[in-house]
């Protein structure tokens, strides 16, 4: 483990971006108090909250490597096994269907975005300029991704152990409870069922664009109705995506 944290940590130091962006480091320190975790090596920190899109701009290069992105893929697995452990002791009585479906929604975008938002994490995303003036500190699919890279920069600062309390702590508190607010609703039923209430004809929904590599690919899918675009949604998988997508069809239309 020991040769990985010191590629991520002499690649990030390579780049100098604390020397750039000083306020941002100091206030590194706030978020490790909303987290109740202090890294021993911040420079891990650092790096799960460095998004891609700031890399690639700042050094003109669409093909950078990014340590965030391995973080994310290595943090989404973390926080599968933590989850799925957590759940199979706490619900002994449960088939695997149930506790199948709870896990899918702790998870999902939406609730890690719910999680994200609960630290206010957002504010400490560093991003490139058109990603920020975009809304991307606000957007689920970077929050929920730059969740997962706090994980696992927690797991190789500190072991299994910090992981498992970060997400006890951060993610699985009140998870029964949140899993069934409105947040995690199906908005495209509520959308279908809204269009048909009016007679009107029901959404489609195309993929757009696929972004990323092939392990973990962001897609982009527009709601449509009659050829006109009423949506746009991002996620890591198309269902997300499309859930995205008729949430925002469901805000613009006032539903």
């Amino acid at each position: 483990m020991k040769p990985i944290i010191s590629r991520i940590v002499e690649y990030f130091n390579g780049k100098k971006i604390s020397e750039q962006y000083p306020k941002w480091e100091k206030s590194l320190s706030q978020l490790q108090k909303r987290i109740e975790y202090n890294f021993h090596d911040s420079t891990l920190l650092k790096a799960a909250l460095t998004h891609k899109s700031y890399l690639r701009r700042k050094y003109n290069d669409h093909k950078i490597p990014s340590p965030f992105e391995r973080m994310e893929f290595l943090g989404d697995s973390i926080l599968g096994f933590v989850v799925s452990k957590e759940l199979f002791g706490r619900h002994p009585d449960e088939q695997e269907g149930k506790l199948s479906k709870l896990k899918s929604k702790i998870v999902s975008e939406t609730y890690l975005t719910l999680k994200a938002n609960a630290i206010d994490l957002g504010k400490y995303i560093l991003l490139s300029p058109e990603e920020h003036s975009s809304g991307g500190n606000n957007k689920p699919s970077i929050l929920s991704d730059t969740m997962e890279a706090m994980i696992c920069a927690i797991y190789l600062d500190s072991g299994i152990a910090a992981a498992t309390r970060f997400i006890k702590n951060h993610i699985l508190v009140e998870y029964e409870t949140t899993v069934t607010r409105n947040e995690l609703v199906n908005y495209k039923s509520i959308l279908q069922e809204y269009m048909q209430s009016r007679n009107q004809t029901p959404p489609i929904y195309v993929t757009v664009a696929e972004e990323g590599p092939e392990h973990h690919k962001t897609f982009v899918v527009e709601a449509r109705v009659d050829g006109k675009i009423i949506g746009i949604g991002k996620g890591n998988t198309k269902k997300t995506a499309h859930q995205e997508a008729a949430r925002m069809a469901c805000q613009k239309l006032g539903v």
